[in-house]
């Protein structure tokens, strides 16, 4: 298959095999209906206490190779807690590749702005979230 090449990343401290192997399908999957190449899935398995453990070292690496298109996460919170994260997010976009989720979180949804009150007659037939 070809198409833009996506790295993944896992943060799971506390994780089944069971969980992993999800996490990695729905990588898989979000990559596949996005004509992408999953490269590789990076896994942080211990709590880390700073933005650079060794599985997100690894993952700043590849990112620097050539015709490298983005990263890909399950969930902003992959990236781990708020100042690692926010470190995170800076060092990848850095690097000059995008940030892909396959779930939004609650922050990042853009939630529809309504310029008018709905009532009966002008309820839309199917809401945004169908």
């Amino acid at each position: 298959m070809n198409g833009p090449i996506v790295y993944g990343f896992l943060r799971l401290p506390r994780s089944t095999a069971a969980r992993q192997a999800a996490l990695t399908r729905a990588l898989s999957e979000y990559c596949r209906s996005h004509e992408l190449v999953l490269g590789a899935v990076f896994i942080e398995r211990g709590t880390a206490t700073s933005a650079h453990s060794a599985a997100f070292t690894g993952l700043l690496d590849v990112l620097d190779m050539p015709d490298v298109y983005g990263v890909v996460l399950p969930a902003d919170s992959h990236l781990g807690p708020k100042p690692i994260a926010a470190e995170r997010q800076r060092e990848i976009a850095g690097s000059g590749v995008r940030l892909m989720l396959v779930r939004e979180s609650k922050t990042t949804r853009r939630t529809p702005t309504r310029s008018r009150r709905r009532t009966p007659s002008s309820a839309p037939a199917l809401d945004a979230d169908t």
